[in-house]
Order: structure tokens, then C-alpha cells, then sequence
């Protein structure tokens, strides 16, 4: 009976509080406390998503889409590609010392071999030659200014001259054999090359104008793919008068010819000397598997730069950073360069069709 009776008191208690609040507020001081106290609040709001120093509690990201609507579209940043290896790399690298100077090749058109023209770190390419017929071997002056290169657009491989852009085209040969891999003297007074005839290869210099043609070699020695050394006394190439073909040097005049190192590994092609004259690099190895070396001119040191992937006719830089070499590694015969000890092979010619026989020059 008693906890009825204080029930109904604590109602009635609250209701009177309840009437006198409500009247308060209707009075209209009520309700500007309330107002004051509610932006007090929103300022505190705002403040904790703005004024933390350093970071923001919520960051956003917008950028505005041309939208067929005309909206704005938020959009978040891509992200960046993950590099993955490639086959077929950029046509032209991205360098952070690019190689200096020219290099001139022998570039496919389909149809036929011509000479075409790049700069080193792969820029700039430019097709020479447009002749019905093989054109091929053909490397830079010292000056930069002139290729030599073989071609057979007369019915007969001969040597030809022009110059960097293709122009003043001359033929230097008539007649003395089929005649391959031509290079000017430092000093621009010679031309040396190979000569064939009757199933015999030889090596032959000329003055740079196709006079006075004559044979280095005597009737019992053989020899291919000549190149001169850096200050013009001395001759490489390569004879297999002895077995397996190999590297040898010879004087200018065809004297003092001599063997640069014995046995394996028998040399198949061009080689080039590096421009302070103490190395060579060749390449060696069976069809579909030739890779890149290095040796003193003295025969000791020898060192292979490549492993795999048919790699042929390395050319040192003018400066003796880098080799320009040819490679099928990756499935087409393309142009690469590499440090002189192998590191950081970079392709620099990509096409459906084959890049090959690189020669640098200025």
C-alpha cells in the first residue's frame, strides 16, 4: 500500500520538472543555449577532421573525368605497371649514359639486305639503301663521314662507297673476285677487304678511291674478314690455314703474321679491335649457338661476355665502353650493345625482320 502511495508522488514530481522545462524553453532563453551549446559542438567537429597537424584523419582523392554526363567522377590514382620481362623490349631504351656514336648494319627490307643507318643508343634509324639485290659487310670511316659495303647490285659482289646519308654512291671494284667485309684505314689512305676467287678467300687493300688493288696474302695463305687496329699498323683477321679457323694479326704491309692465341675457341666470323689496341672480340661456337669474346691482343685473357642465344659480329665503340653485337635471343636477329664485360645487354633495333652485322663508328 505504501510503495503505491510513493509511486504516484515520484510521478507527479516529474511531471512538474517536466512542465517546467518545457516552459523554460518556450520562454525563448532556452533555446539559445541550446543553439550556442550545438555549434559549439560542430566547430569541435570540424577542428578534429582539420587541424590535426601532420595528416589528415580522412584524406581524399579527385580528379575530374570528361564524363558523357559533363560530372565530376572521383577516380583513384593507377597503379604502376609491375615490370615484367620481355621479349621484345622498347625499340629505343631508356638510358642513363646513352652510347655515342653511329652504328651502320645491315637491316632486312623483306625482300632484300640493305645498309641502314642508327645512332648508337638506338634513335634516328634510317634505311640507306633501296637496291634490287644484297647488300651487306658494311662499316663507318674513322671520320664518321663514309661507309664501305659489299653489294651485288652489278651481278658481282663489289665494294661501294657513299656517304653517311646515303648520297654520293660509287663503286670502288670491277671485276677482281667477289669481294666482302671492306673497312677504311684509320688515316682514310687504304681500304682493306676479302677477296674471292676460285673457291680461294683472301685479303686485299686498295687506295680509298678503288685504285691499286692487290693481295696482302701470298698464293698459300688464306684469310677472311679483315679489320684494321686503331692506329692502322696492324691487320686482324681470320684463316684456317691451320685447322680450325683463328684469330691472327699481320703488319699493314701482310708481314709478321701470326696466330693471336692456339686452339678452341675456333673463331667464325668478324672481329674488332678495341681503340686503345690491346684487345679483340670475336665470336666463336657451332650454328645456332655463337656467343661473344674478348682476348688480349697478346693472347692471354680471354674471357667469354655471352651465354646463349646466337650471339654474332661484335663491334667495340669508339670510346671502349661497349660492344655492339647481333643476337637471336630473343626469338628475331636483332642489334644489342653490352658493356665490354658482358653486363647490361640492351637491344636497340626491333623489327619483324632481321638487324644484323652492327659496326660502330663516330
Amino acid at each position: 500500500m505504501f510503495w503505491i502511495i510513493g509511486l504516484i508522488a515520484g510521478l507527479t514530481i516529474e511531471s512538474c520538472f517536466l512542465a517546467i522545462l518545457v516552459g523554460y524553453v518556450l520562454s525563448g532563453k532556452g533555446l539559445s543555449l541550446l543553439a550556442s551549446k550545438g555549434t559549439s559542438t560542430q566547430k569541435n567537429i570540424a577542428n578534429l577532421s582539420t587541424s590535426t597537424p601532420g595528416k589528415t584523419l580522412f584524406p581524399t582523392i579527385s580528379a575530374t573525368l570528361n564524363t558523357p554526363e559533363g560530372t565530376s567522377t572521383p577516380t583513384f590514382p593507377s597503379p604502376k605497371p609491375t615490370s615484367m620481362p620481355s621479349a621484345i623490349p622498347p625499340a629505343v631504351p631508356t638510358w642513363i649514359n646513352p652510347p655515342a656514336g653511329k652504328i651502320v648494319f645491315v637491316c632486312f627490307d623483306g625482300k632484300f639486305d640493305q645498309i641502314c643507318l642508327m645512332n648508337a643508343d638506338g634513335s634516328g634509324r634510317r634505311q640507306l639503301t633501296d637496291d634490287p639485290s644484297t647488300n651487306f659487310y658494311p662499316s663507318l670511316s674513322s671520320n664518321g663521314k663514309q661507309i664501305v659495303f659489299s653489294s651485288r647490285r652489278t651481278g658481282n659482289f663489289e665494294i661501294f662507297i657513299m656517304d653517311i646519308t646515303g648520297g654520293n654512291l660509287k663503286q670502288l671494284t670491277d671485276h677482281i673476285g667477289n669481294l666482302y667485309a671492306p673497312e677504311i684505314s684509320p688515316t682514310g689512305n687504304r681500304i682493306v677487304f676479302t677477296a674471292e676467287a676460285g673457291g680461294k678467300q683472301s685479303i686485299w687493300v686498295m687506295k680509298p678511291d678503288g685504285g691499286n688493288p692487290h693481295p696482302l696474302l701470298d698464293s698459300t695463305q688464306d684469310g677472311v674478314d679483315p679489320t684494321w687496329s686503331p692506329d692502322g699498323t696492324q691487320i686482324a683477321f681470320a684463316s684456317d690455314r691451320n685447322g680450325p679457323t683463328q684469330l691472327f694479326i699481320m703488319n699493314s704491309d701482310g708481314s709478321k703474321q701470326h696466330p693471336v692465341f692456339r686452339g678452341a675457341p675456333v673463331v667464325s666470323g668478324r672481329s674488332s679491335w678495341s681503340p686503345d689496341g690491346n684487345w679483340l672480340t670475336f665470336y666463336s661456337g657451332v650454328t645456332g649457338d655463337h656467343n661473344i669474346y674478348v682476348v688480349g691482343t697478346d693472347g692471354k685473357n680471354l674471357q667469354k661476355l655471352t651465354n646463349g642465344g646466337d650471339n654474332l659480329g661484335p663491334s667495340f665503340s669508339p670510346f671502349g665502353q661497349w660492344i655492339a653485337f647481333t643476337s637471336f635471343r630473343d626469338g628475331n636477329n636483332e642489334i644489342y650493345v653490352m658493356y665490354t664485360d658482358g653486363s647490361q645487354p640492351t637491344r636497340i633495333t626491333i623489327n619483324v625482320n632481321s638487324d644484323w652485322q652492327p659496326r660502330w663508328g663516330k
